[in-house]
Order: C-alpha cells, then sequence, then structure tokens
C-alpha cells in the first residue's frame, strides 16, 4: 500500500510538472555553459553597460527568470518588486545596497532573498563583472518598481 501511494505521488508531481511546462514560452536551446548575454537593458534603468537575457515566464503562474550581465561598475537604479526576488550569483563580484541596511558584497554561489517591497539595487563592483540569474517569483501585481539612479557616492560607499 506504502509504494503504490509513493507512485501515484510521483504519477501526480510528472504531471504537474508537464501540465506546467506547457505554459512555458518557447526558448532558443544553447550549448552547455553559454546562455547568450542577451539584450542591453534600458539606459533610463542602469548605470553603465547592463545586458538581460530572458530565460523563462510563466504569467499563469506568475514567475519570471532571467540572465542579468553587469560590465565593470555597471549597477541599477533604485527599485523594488511588488513580489520578493532571488540573485543567484553565478560570476564575479557585486554589491547588493537595501535601503537601511549595509552594502552586501556579492560572490559567484551567493544567493540571496531580497524581500517584497524593500528598495534596494544591485550592481557589479567598480573592478568586476557580475553575472547573476534574477528570480521574480511573483509577477502577480508587476515586476519592478523603478526609482532614482544611485548616486556616485552611494555606489562608492560600501
Amino acid at each position: 500500500m506504502k509504494k503504490c501511494l509513493i507512485r501515484y505521488g510521483m504519477s501526480l508531481v510528472v504531471v504537474f510538472l508537464l501540465a506546467g511546462a506547457g505554459r512555458l514560452q518557447a526558448q532558443e536551446v544553447s550549448a552547455p555553459g553559454s546562455i547568450p548575454k542577451g539584450d542591453k537593458a534600458p539606459a533610463a534603468y542602469f548605470t553603465g553597460d547592463v545586458w538581460v537575457y530572458p530565460l523563462g515566464i510563466d504569467s499563469a503562474a506568475h514567475w519570471l527568470t532571467a540572465k542579468v550581465t553587469f560590465a565593470p561598475g555597471a549597477h541599477s537604479n533604485w527599485h523594488k518588486h511588488p513580489g520578493a526576488q532571488v540573485l543567484v550569483i553565478t560570476d564575479g563580484v557585486g554589491y547588493l545596497k537595501e535601503k537601511g541596511k549595509p552594502v552586501r558584497v556579492l560572490h559567484k554561489g551567493d544567493v540571496v532573498t531580497i524581500p517584497a517591497g524593500v528598495e534596494h539595487w544591485h550592481g557589479a563592483k567598480p573592478d568586476s563583472g557580475l553575472v547573476q540569474i534574477v528570480v521574480n517569483p511573483d509577477i502577480s501585481k508587476g515586476v519592478t518598481n523603478w526609482g532614482t539612479r544611485v548616486s556616485d557616492e552611494q555606489y562608492h560607499k560600501p
């Protein structure tokens, strides 16, 4: 009986995964380890050179994920997300600054969750690029509310 319940549970997991996969937008398949850099991000929201490559979005489940590449010294404006944001640092060294908290230095392998509604900025250190995978697990109320540019003083005051 126990084995039957386990098999049934596993079958349900597979069915839900397959059903969810049908809602994903088709993506170009890349060679292992070669996710494209993507398109240049809008200068209105970033200082320096930043590229964004969408990895997936599921509007029915309300999530999205993307690869974001920052050139040395590049960073976002202040902004916040109606839902949380998760950053997975895959290369380089960068900064994360949440309003009212000290700057956090980010390294390859770090995984950081920024709570919903917390104003913050993130980007590369002046002497290093930064590559991150961003996950917005709840975009039902929107993705990003953009704020003001990060001043040179704010950026250079880690």
